[in-house]
């Protein structure tokens, strides 16, 4: 009997088990972006029967200051978008502008442009290599010919946004739980001060806590220091937590980015191309439904629970009780 041939999938059809979507207008573009993409594209395998666009014609600016999210489904871009913004890899076509210069203008420096724009690949732990946590965290400092006093400021600093605490200075890494080896390798590029901190799924694999103590760290980082903060995951309720402006990637194409409030506002949109809103979200949309006048536009459990006390306080003072609502 003669068996069916398995069919091969299509390498061009990886990551676009959603709606085609058209590619967006760069909603939060301003005139001095931090970083600005300009009409980048990127294949994977390109003039080989495997050619994948990853990246198909990204135009996009990310804001200095601020905490950005890239959110999308597993093969809409955003790890490769990552890392093309320190030049890690090479868009076959477009540029990326670091405070308006093209970061490959000179390409025998763009080691400095690493300095600059520092990027903590998933799984980060897993690149742990020095007999302390201490050395660990210093060794990028270090490479940068700083004084051992200026290192060590450095490290201490680091180690205090990312949650490492000082009694684990001289441990091996490798004594640590997954969490603190986390913790510290994001320090390690804490520790160089780029001007851009971009972190790729940082809390993926975390238990709550410890997804709450790291994304709390790079919050604080963020707002202490300065410094323009983008964080790829694939969590609504982390990116309407912590992010101030939100990037939407589908088919190898932006589909929205702009600030929080405006990108969750059409969640109707997200959940078209399979993309989830935060659960808080679906809960007052039920309740809405259901005849509670509870507003619009609660992306947060915190925001979500002062409306509900506003309302029942207010429906108090107006003697309805509780019950009616």
């Amino acid at each position: 009997m003669k068996k069916n041939k398995k069919l091969r999938p299509n390498p061009s059809e990886v990551g676009t088990d959603t709606p085609a979507v058209t590619p967006a207008v760069i909603m939060n573009q301003t005139d001095s972006p931090k970083i600005r993409l300009e009409n980048i594209t990127y294949y994977y395998g390109k003039g080989t029967p495997f050619e994948v666009k990853a990246l198909d014609s990204v135009s996009l600016d990310i804001h200095g200051g601020k905490l950005t999210g890239i959110i999308g489904h597993t093969g809409s871009g955003k790890s490769t978008l990552v890392q093309l913004l320190n030049g890690l890899s090479r868009a076959g076509e477009g540029r990326v502008l670091l405070d308006g210069e093209d970061i490959w203008a000179r390409p025998k420096e763009i080691g400095k442009i690493r300095y600059r724009v520092g990027l903590v690949m998933q799984y980060p732990e897993y690149q742990l290599f020095e007999e302390t946590v201490f050395a660990d965290i210093a060794y990028g400092p270090r490479n940068m010919k700083l004084s051992e006093e200026e290192v060590k400021e450095r490290v201490y600093k680091a180690a205090a946004f990312a949650g490492v605490s000082p009694d684990l200075m001289e441990k091996s890494p490798f004594d640590l739980s997954g969490g603190q080896k986390r913790r510290v390798a994001i320090a390690g590029i804490m520790a160089m001060e780029p001007e851009v901190l971009v972190l790729d799924e940082p809390a993926a694999g975390l238990d709550p806590q410890g997804r709450h103590t790291i994304f709390q760290g790079i919050r604080e980082y963020n707002r202490n220091t300065g410094c323009t903060v983008l964080i790829v995951s694939h969590s609504m309720e982390d990116m309407a937590q912590y992010c101030d402006d939100v990037v939407v990637m589908a088919h190898a194409k932006v589909l929205m980015a702009g600030d929080r409030d405006h990108v969750f506002d059409r969640a109707d949109e997200l959940e078209a191309v399979g993309l989830d809103i935060p659960q808080v979200t679906k809960l007052c949309q039920l309740l809405r439904r259901g005849g509670m006048p509870i507003p619009a536009g609660l992306y947060t459990v915190g925001a979500a629970e002062d409306a509900l006390v506003q309302l029942f306080s207010e429906a108090k003072k107006e003697k309805k009780g509780g019950n009616r609502l």
